[in-house]
């Protein structure tokens, strides 16, 4: 289920193609929706992408790991993860329904 990987420059030469705004100008519309999306995210609030799905950031607990080779305890510190739930229509086109 290999296949090749979506970067910046393929979301800014697609936007490219609809738009048909210079290349130099697509790419920074994509930087900076990502550094929104990225700040809002390192300020803690949930970012909602209508028909796409939400990116929120989770607060774990510390906790008392085990190393599996060696099998000695280990402390887990507080962290912040980042997590994405997609929404009910993304999953449907993923799994190749239509709406």
């Amino acid at each position: 289920m290999a296949g090749k990987t979506i970067t910046r420059a393929d979301l800014s030469e697609a936007v490219h193609r609809q738009v048909g705004l210079p290349r130099t100008e697509c790419a920074a519309m994509v930087r900076l929706v990502l550094e929104e999306i990225s700040d809002a995210l390192v300020r803690g609030e949930p970012v909602k992408l209508s028909s796409f799905g939400t990116f929120e950031v989770r607060h774990k607990k510390a906790r008392i790991g085990r190393n599996p080779k060696t099998r000695e305890e280990v402390p887990i510190t507080p962290r912040r993860v980042l997590s994405f739930r997609a929404s009910q229509v993304m999953k449907k086109r993923v799994d190749g329904k239509k709406d």
